[in-house]
């Protein structure tokens, strides 16, 4: 006898029989009840009813273990490593140290040419009444330095971008394995019945690793993230090829009739119920789809706060995808993952031309990042919405050749802003030079957990039933960072 887990919840008997009563074409219920109101649509309905399925919707909102601090996820993933020493966490020593022999035992890096230790380019300063110290690199942000909690001491297990994407992205540094985007959907559904519950806008780069950073692994195929473009038709073909919308709905109805069947001969097909499921959801999409990224009933200021006219290519890729993150979320979409554009060179990866590298990268986001804060807050959607701003690790403090830095996934900087979460606060420490965490060291499994907590999930509870065993976005690891819960 095996038991079938989705936060907590338990249901008697094998796992073969609960898939044969309960979800047995759940997409097809979803369809029927989509077009119930045409011909199809009844027929399909008395088919329900004579076969005994029982309705499931796999994009309905569920409750979690408990109450939830925040409703919406806006994962901010800074590509290719933001470096922690010139961003979050300002070493003095580094500055004084500059230029000499890196003083502390190096660890196997990445790539070769070690350099001596290399001071930050930029100045930091405190912000706000908490005083929280930021870089110059972030002037926009630093004005909301009292919402933020950095997370100085931040570590992966994996030095290379594709594994360390699949970490940060999965909990486990793999191909194959599901998104955390896809785990909030299994876990919790969608407030939003016309969109998916996982969207990642696309500003350009898709990260190394690939689109397997967005997959759903082993959950249900309908909880993998769905890719959508900043620009004015975020998804390709989102308008029908039928002549009407009956036609369109006949065809629908014809292909759930078909697949019903194969379904009442096979049992559970994950890949046939969730065909079905998409075709109602993409239905829906071909409304809700071509006004989401029309911001001409956005103010000219709105516009203006986002950086959505920069003169500058990068700020305005951004900053459009800022805007759509906040409008997605006043659709009541589950987890938004903003990836980065590109700034006419390498994403936050800077083995060489630090300076320009990072100054690139941090304009491209900074306006845009302060303009979602700020309009998230006048919309009264900050306090329900949590933000995570992070890279898959961070930069060493000395040098690759002679103004580069390489990975380092001994100790770097994250934040998080938002529901739940207290504001003006840094947590953790690395070392003097901000080479290793040496004070409340981390792992993303905990990050992951904190994200999770503050959505009302208990990730120990959080399973699902694949290769033997109850598997968890934070496998057999993670804690909650309660230090910085509000």
């Amino acid at each position: 006898m095996t038991r079938f887990h989705r936060c907590g919840s338990y249901v008697p008997g094998t796992r073969r029989e609960w898939l044969k009563r309960a979800a047995n074409g759940f997409g097809a219920v979803a369809l029927a009840s989509l077009l119930a109101e045409t011909d199809s649509g009844r027929y399909l309905a008395a088919a329900d009813q004579a076969g005994g399925a029982a309705p499931r919707d796999a994009f309905a909102p569920r409750p979690g273990h408990f109450a939830a601090r925040a409703k919406h996820v806006i994962f901010l993933y800074m590509d290719g490593g933001p470096s922690q020493v010139d961003t979050f966490d300002p070493k003095p020593l580094l500055q004084q140290q500059n230029g000499k022999p890196f003083a502390m035992k190096i660890e196997p890096t990445q790539f070769n040419n070690i350099g001596n230790t290399l001071g930050s380019p930029w100045k930091f300063a405190q912000h706000g009444a908490s005083g929280l110290p930021i870089s110059e690199l972030f002037p926009h942000l630093s004005r909301h330095a009292d919402s933020l909690a950095v997370v100085r001491s931040m570590t992966s297990d994996f030095s290379e971008h594709t594994n360390g994407n699949y970490f940060l992205h999965t909990g486990i540094g793999i191909q194959g394995r599901p998104s955390m985007g896809a785990w909030f959907g299994y876990g919790l559904g969608s407030e939003c019945r016309d969109l998916p519950g996982f969207i990642v806008l696309n500003g350009g780069l898709i990260p190394p690793g690939g689109l397997d950073n967005f997959n759903s692994g082993f959950l249900p195929a309908t909880y993998q993230g769905s890719i959508f473009n900043a620009g004015d038709a975020p998804v390709a073909n989102i308008r029908r090829a039928e002549a009407t919308d009956k036609l369109q709905l006949n065809k629908l109805a014809l292909l759930s009739k078909l697949d019903r069947r194969s379904l009442d001969r096979l049992g559970h097909v994950d890949q046939l119920e969730s065909a079905i499921a998409n075709y109602e959801l993409a239905y829906r999409m071909q409304t809700a789809v071509p006004g989401l990224a029309n911001f001409s009933d956005e103010t000219e200021a709105t516009r203006s706060l986002y950086g959505c006219d920069s003169k500058n290519n990068g700020t305005a890729i951004f900053g459009r995808q800022c805007l759509l993150a906040r409008r997605l979320v006043e659709k009541g979409v589950r987890f938004i993952e903003l990836t980065c554009p590109s700034v006419g060179h390498d994403r936050w990866d800077q083995h060489g031309n630090l300076r320009r590298g990072h100054t690139d990268n941090a304009l491209a986001v900074d306006q845009p990042i302060a303009g979602l804060i700020s309009d998230l807050k006048q919309r009264g959607l900050f306090d329900q919405t949590l933000l995570v701003w992070s890279g898959e690790f961070g930069r060493t403090p000395f040098a690759q050749g002679g103004d580069g830095r390489d990975h380092n996934p001994f100790g770097f900087s994250i934040w998080m802003a938002g529901g739940g979460v207290k504001g003006g606060v840094a947590h953790g420490a690395t070392d003097e030079f901000g080479y290793k965490a040496v004070e409340n060291k981390l792992t993303i499994h905990d990050l992951h957990a904190t994200m999770l907590h503050l959505l009302g999930i208990d990730h120990e509870r959080l399973t699902f039933r694949f290769g033997g065993r109850d598997v968890r976005l934070t496998d057999v690891y993670g804690e909650v960072i309660r230090e910085i819960l509000a």
